[in-house]
């Protein structure tokens, strides 16, 4: 309902205006995304899409360090566009089509993760063992311009990287001079039970993506920066027709406004918790992810767990990991909603 009203009123004020020209609610929707970042942001600038924020993300880490490579990581997904589509693992063996990527690209592994007594990932994050730290050597070195991460990866199956080894990216980015980009498209906005999981982690990038949720169904992205990328912004430098128009930056403060006036954050936090224990049966064996970003490990292939529960009118998700059921239900989803869950993966069975 808030950002339907937000929608109505603007309609009737200014539905559209170049970006060229200052705007009150464009200075205001930034202002209090900085502000719900509860992070040390200085900039934002708004885009369409995820991707556009992602490929405006890059632009900016090559402008800042005139250096050529980008490192990601395996099971990443940051887009279809050039340079993020160029990122994005599996690409250019699926469905690239452009004939060469515009810059040298790598890939890091995720690393082990923690598991439980049952032998199960149950949350926790990566285990950055020395494999790990000598891949983070090999492949981030003094020709890397930026490491892009999504520190909950969502079409890798909602895989929560963790603390451990977020921090361990920024400690290597910090000694060769690189940019550290979370691409928080799919897990930022509240989705974490955090405005970002940068904040969650406790590790700050220096240049944050999001859409998604920013909109709440509405197209629009936005890519916050931080002090040394936000000094290097020039003018021209970036562009976009409508991006940051008056109908979107509407949206984004009546989203912020309902997160915060309803409490959502810690509805997030709690009915994430309460799919996590009382969601571990039938053919479900463990968890992964953070918040309302859910990865249920599956004992059967997925997709078979997903159509099981599309007949019971439960619409979940798959990802790149064939035996992870992938969540991402509304901030508002209720504690019965997990019952019904439930219920239906106990009728589908191990």
């Amino acid at each position: 309902m808030y950002s339907q009203w937000a929608l109505a009123t603007q309609a009737r004020t200014l539905c559209f205006q170049s970006n060229a020209v200052p705007l009150p609610v464009r200075s205001r929707a930034a202002n209090r995304l900085i502000h719900y970042s509860r992070l040390p942001m200085r900039s934002v600038f708004f885009v369409n899409s995820g991707a556009e924020a992602n490929e405006n993300a890059l632009k900016m880490a090559f402008a800042v360090t005139r250096r050529h490579r980008v490192v990601a990581v395996e099971q990443s997904f940051h887009g279809r566009t050039a340079a993020a589509g160029a990122v994005t693992w599996g690409a250019a063996a699926k469905w690239y089509g452009f004939p060469r990527a515009p810059f040298e690209v790598s890939f890091l592994p995720r690393g082990p993760r923690a598991v439980g007594a049952d032998g199960a990932a149950h949350g926790g994050g990566v285990i950055v063992d020395d494999a790990v730290r000598a891949a983070l050597e090999r492949e981030i070195t003094e020709l890397t311009a930026a490491v892009i991460v999504e520190p909950v990866q969502g079409v890798g199956g909602a895989f929560d990287l963790g603390a451990a080894y977020l921090a361990a990216l920024r400690a290597r980015c910090n000694v060769v001079g690189a940019l550290l980009i979370f691409d928080e498209v799919q897990c930022g906005m509240g989705r974490v039970g955090a405005p970002f999981a940068a904040g969650l982690y406790g590790v700050v990038p220096d240049m944050i993506t999001t859409a998604k949720v920013l909109g709440s169904g509405f197209p629009c992205g936005a890519l916050l920066m931080g002090a040394r990328v936000a000094a290097a912004v020039k003018l021209d430098a970036l562009g976009t027709t409508f991006g940051g128009g008056p109908m979107a930056c509407a949206v984004i403060e009546a989203v912020i406004e309902a997160i915060e006036s309803e409490g959502l954050l810690e509805r997030v936090r709690s009915v994430g918790e309460l799919i996590r224990t009382r969601c571990q049966i039938g053919p479900v064996n463990g968890y992964q992810g953070a918040g309302l970003l859910v990865g249920l490990h599956t004992s059967r292939p997925a997709k078979q767990v997903h159509a099981a529960l599309l007949e019971r009118d439960i619409l979940t998700g798959t990802s790149g990991d064939p035996n992870i059921l992938r969540l991402l239900p509304p901030f508002i989803l209720e504690a019965q909603h997990v019952e019904l869950l439930r219920t239906a993966l106990l009728e589908i069975g191990a």
